[in-house]
């Protein structure tokens, strides 16, 4: 899918930190939480929120009253005259609300358009459903989240024994994982010292659970593990029998949310900062075959590269969701070029995965790290659930 009207203010993305699984933001109600941060955010960047036209919710984890998410959210941020979908489709969530939002500027159906993807992976849901023919009527049970992970229903294997198979086809190995997951945090500290996060980042954030009292401020990710090339040698396998990914080398469930302004030219000049407005210019989708799920990046990077009518080698910036080393691995090898050579600044095997938002924070550093260059084209790629990948192309 190709665009030729849809355009992100400069500065118009932010991100929370991260924060580990059972952190700091477990006890936030999570569209609670992005709504506070989205207004904030508004506010620092002159936009009144009474300006826009629509407002795009994407999560992946349910949460009390998401039923509701796009108008309670517009709502709470003081734009409460609209409303718009709500996506949800995995791990590809932010890329995939980002395209529904472009595609709306590009029909002209409207000029202005904020995206706001929230999740928590901690304290998920406990799902039941009725079954009044089971034993009994006891009913169905679902954990959302552990479930999820656990078991592919198509596929019927897990989000790591996908990985484990694309190790297993490509000759991808436990060396390469290890050395690749330790210059993936190389390049994470390099952010942090440089204070790059700084340029995208809504920091520091109040925590406030009960809407009373502030009980802790996070000022950065949470959940980030000192890493060196011996205390990941050290690991096991996950997979016991012939297994090759380690918990070093895969990312870790978090909570946090993220922001995007799709707007069209003219608003998006209006509203940015500091710079020109950047043009997105395609997007593309994938699916491979049952349980490869790393394999689907490659097609979905080549769909949207097409659409945008450029090559690999015309990127300025790459970022990619790579739950799992794997992913990059077999990623350069697939578009000929230097696994190291990409993921600048950080990347989600590092700082870890809320799934709704993480896609949106790679590409507000994609962003900015194009920025810092002067300016030049961005990819963003990723996996996400059901063997599927998705990718944007965007020009800074």
């Amino acid at each position: 899918m190709r665009f030729d009207k849809a355009f992100l203010p400069a500065g118009g993305y932010w991100s929370t930190p991260f924060s580990k699984w059972g952190g700091s933001f477990a006890n936030l109600h999570p569209l609670k939480f992005a709504a506070e941060i989205a207004r904030k955010a508004l506010a620092e960047r002159a936009v009144d929120a009474k300006e826009l036209a629509e407002l795009v919710v994407g999560w992946t984890v349910p949460s009390p009253n998401c039923f509701y998410a796009a108008p309670w959210v517009a709502g709470m941020i003081g734009a409460d005259s609209v409303t718009g979908a709500i996506v949800s489709q995995a791990c590809a969530t932010s890329a995939a609300a980002l395209a529904h939002a472009a595609a709306k500027i590009e029909s002209d159906d409207n000029e202005a358009t904020l995206v706001v993807l929230a999740d928590k992976t901690s304290n998920g849901p406990h799902m039941v459903y009725p079954n009044p023919l089971g034993p009994g009527g006891k009913p169905d049970a679902e954990d959302w989240v552990w479930d999820s992970f656990s078991r592919d229903p198509w596929a019927k294997n897990s989000m790591l024994e996908t990985a484990e198979n694309v190790a297993r086809e490509a000759g991808v190995t436990r060396e390469q994982q290890d050395a690749l997951t330790l210059h993936r945090h190389q390049q994470y500290e390099q952010a942090r010292s440089e204070g790059f996060y700084k340029r995208y980042m809504v920091t520091p954030v109040e925590v406030n659970p009960s809407g009373r009292r502030v009980v802790g401020t996070v000022d950065y990710d949470e959940g980030v593990f000192a890493t060196t090339a011996e205390g990941l040698a050290k690991l096991r396998p996950v997979m016991r029998e012939g297994g090759t990914v380690t918990f070093g080398s895969q990312t870790h469930p978090a909570d946090g949310n993220a922001g995007l302004l799709v707007c069209s030219r003219e608003r998006a000049t209006a509203w940015s900062r500091d710079g020109a407005p950047v043009r997105l210019l395609s997007y593309g989708q994938a699916r491979v075959e049952k349980g490869y799920m790393a394999k689907a990046v490659v097609p979905a990077a080549r769909k949207a590269l097409a659409d945008a009518g450029l090559g690999i080698g015309d990127m300025k910036v790459i970022k990619t969701h790579n739950p799992f080393a794997v992913n990059d691995l077999f990623f350069a090898r697939q578009m000929e070029i230097e696994a190291e050579s990409f993921n600048n600044y950080g990347s989600s095997l590092i700082f870890g995965h809320p799934q709704g938002p993480t896609g949106a924070r790679l590409i507000a550093e994609g962003i900015e790290e194009a920025r810092l260059l002067g300016g030049g084209h961005v990819l963003f790629a990723g996996c996400a659930a059901g063997d599927t990948a998705a990718a944007v192309v965007l020009e800074v």
